[in-house]
């Protein structure tokens, strides 16, 4: 049956749950960089390794955003469940850090070249990766069930999700340029697990401030069906997923050639991607509040997402190979951050600014108003999340090493301009 608050939260305490997911969105990218370094030196930090480890994390995000509508009743305290949640991902992150050491000379004596090697490169992502990134992927939903699907409503879920964006690039940055760098992989856990307690004591707290009730209506959730066309929207929200993520594993690789492949240069291309997701997911929210047509927004955006992969491809391979400077004559490493920091960031920012947008403009187009918000937002999440995973892993797998990386890149201009076509022309 359908539940609704019978009374809605103060817009005061909207702002407090965008600084617990800053906070969320640190931790969780903390944990990323992290367990990369951790199975990098397990399964190797190739571009095919890069692709099931980033599969494998958002396959437990997709799971998470799906299966969290159908486990966790909507009369359950949104704050406290994400709470519990935020909780569970602590503890999960401090069994990594001890479990995955001591399974190291398992990987090397079953493992190795070819298919079997790769195989077994994702079953140890899984059985480490998927449990936590589970609840990483539910949290965005269980806190969705604190606002109403109203175009206001559905504004602030952008908001949401760009507040967990900034963090999550805070969370790069903290990560890849001090913690690892000046500690280890404990002491970087050892924040994270920190920040998750922090965030979970806070929403706690909130949770006792704000009484939270539901009513049962006459209405089944079931029966309140997305707005009309919602299926395009779902399929071209995948497929821009799957442009965002096989873009991702494009720049890394091309990137890596002018900054060495380290977990620094994972980092720095990570927060540069994130921060124009962060950037963009903000002034969709924007838009989703006012303009009469997401669905055709949306389309121009992927147009757009057209001009910035373009964009990208110039940089990458036309002038920043050839900029006159020399890390050498840099003092100090602040001044090599500084400017391997802003030609990452020319490089990813348009394009990641445009699919950042697409989300909450998602939301809009396929919100109907009485809808299970949770269930709405983890249908739109779990469809870029899927695109996403499609794409890290037939970039990583297939695409670069049949036809390279050019022709790579221009098949995903393909897939934004075929996305754009889908919603400003038809209409299923």
């Amino acid at each position: 049956m359908d539940y609704v608050r019978s009374v809605s939260p103060s817009d005061r305490y909207l702002p407090w749950l965008v600084i617990l997911f800053i906070g969320s969105g640190c931790a969780a990218l903390i944990y990323e960089i992290v367990w990369f370094q951790m199975l990098s030196l397990i399964v190797g930090s190739s571009a095919i390794s890069l692709g099931v480890l980033l599969g494998t994390f958002m396959g437990g995000m997709c799971i998470g955003s799906i299966g969290l509508s159908s486990v966790i009743s909507i009369d359950r305290h949104p704050l406290r469940v994400y709470a519990m949640l935020e909780a569970g991902i602590g503890i999960f992150g401090l069994l990594v850090l001890w479990l995955l050491p001591h399974v190291g000379g398992l990987y090397t004596s079953i493992g190795g070249p070819g298919m079997l090697g790769i195989m077994v490169r994702a079953v140890f992502c899984a059985l480490f990766l998927l449990p936590p990134t589970i609840m990483m992927g539910a949290t965005l939903p269980a806190i969705s069930r604190w606002v109403e699907t109203t175009p206001r409503g559905v504004s602030w879920l952008g908001f949401f999700y760009g507040g967990n964006t900034f963090g999550a690039v805070l969370g790069c940055l903290l990560a890849g340029f001090y913690l690892l760098r000046l500690h280890d992989v404990s002491i970087a856990t050892y924040a994270a697990v920190g920040l998750n307690v922090l965030v979970t004591l806070l929403a706690l707290s909130l949770a006792l401030r704000t009484p939270y009730e539901a009513r049962q209506q006459s209405e089944s959730a079931d029966a309140v069906q997305m707005s009309p066309g919602s299926r395009s929207v779902l399929f071209v929200i995948g497929l821009s997923g799957a442009t965002a993520l096989g873009a991702e594993v494009v720049w890394t690789r091309l990137m890596t050639l002018n900054f060495g492949g380290t977990t620094y240069t994972f980092s720095l291309i990570l927060a540069s991607f994130l921060l124009g997701i962060g950037i963009g997911s903000a002034v969709g929210s924007v838009l989703a509040r006012f303009v009469r047509n997401p669905r055709h927004a949306l389309g121009w955006t992927q147009f757009l997402v057209v001009v910035g992969l373009a964009w990208a491809a110039y940089l990458l391979t036309r002038a920043l190979p050839y900029w006159p400077v020399s890390p050498d004559l840099a003092i100090r490493p602040w001044y090599n951050f500084q400017f391997d920091f802003v030609r990452a960031v020319l490089t990813a920012l348009p394009a990641a600014a445009l699919w950042g947008a697409s989300f909450p403009l998602a939301l809009a187009a396929v919100a109907a108003k009485g809808q299970d918000p949770g269930r709405l937002v983890g249908k739109v999440y779990a469809a870029n999340t899927v695109g996403a995973i499609l794409g890290a892993l037939l970039t990583s797998l297939v695409l670069i090493g049949s036809l390279g990386t050019q022709t790579t890149q221009r098949m995903m201009m393909g897939v934004a301009a075929l996305g754009a076509l889908i919603l400003l022309v038809g209409e299923w």
